[in-house]
């Protein structure tokens, strides 16, 4: 997603929180300007109507089993006919976005691992797995107050590193027996940086689930106690923003 860069970029200089929020708010627009522009809201308001009148009358024949079958077959009719046409925008915008999800996944999701700062690296494996495991460190990268070989307790190991940044990934390997795992990881001089390597490798090989980087998550919006990520940041901007902009353009 670096062909992004030029155009995101900028947002990386900014408190996560207040990135996610413009993208969203620019995307929310898009979207609905798109959708506007490419359905026609007068028959799109039609089929709400009719819509509605289906409902109500489904109210009036809730007693009678025959009557509302038959309403109900013009209610699933006129739904299926507004969802239709409702599609036509979601194609133009989809490519897009998916690109833009990549992107924020990508640099707005964790923060980026910084030099001589301490970070953890965890194999962790299916319950019932013993024995030892062996990490192989590059150059540069160093243990802090660690072994290069450590008993798997709790079907998990974990090590402490710390290194140098780098303008290019470092590579760890993993042993257990005769098997080897690789992970890269970058390392980078300040957390403005904000390149890292996805933190969770899922491996589900010879007894290994996942390998786990201690990249710091980014904390979005707290929701009543419960703390979001970029994506749950995301969907609640947006979804302010949309509902907010059809109702003040009058879309259906």
């Amino acid at each position: 997603m670096s062909f992004l860069d030029p155009v995101l970029g900028p947002l990386l200089k900014l408190p996560p929180i207040w990135g996610i929020l413009i993208v969203a708010v620019v995307i929310s627009v898009v979207i609905t300007f798109a959708y506007k522009w490419l359905t026609d809201q007068n028959e799109m308001k039609a089929l709400k109507d009719d819509i509605k009148k289906i409902q109500e009358k489904m109210k009036e024949h809730k007693k009678d089993p025959e009557k509302m079958m038959k309403i109900q077959k013009q209610a699933m009719d006129k739904n299926m006919k507004y969802m239709m046409k409702s599609m036509k925008p979601t194609l133009f915008t989809f490519i897009p976005i998916i690109l833009i999800f990549g992107w924020l996944n990508s640099h707005m999701a964790y923060y980026p691992l910084v030099e001589n700062v301490p970070f953890t690296a965890t194999l962790q494996f299916n319950d019932g797995v013993t024995g030892d495991a062996t990490i192989v460190l590059p150059n540069g990268i160093s243990f802090v107050m660690d072994n290069e070989t450590k008993i798997i307790n709790d079907a998990s190991v974990t090590w402490t590193l710390t290194g140098p940044a780098s303008p290019v990934a470092y590579s760890l390997s993993f042993k257990k027996g005769d098997l080897v795992f690789n992970k890269d990881i970058i390392i980078t001089q300040s957390k403005e940086d904000r390149r890292y390597e996805a933190p969770n490798e899922i491996v589900k090989k010879n007894g290994l689930k996942n390998i786990v980087i201690g990249n710091e998550k980014i904390k979005g919006l707290n929701l009543f106690g419960w703390q979001l990520g970029w994506l749950g940041t995301y969907i609640i901007f947006s979804l302010i923003v949309s509902i907010g902009l059809r109702k003040l353009l009058k879309i259906y």
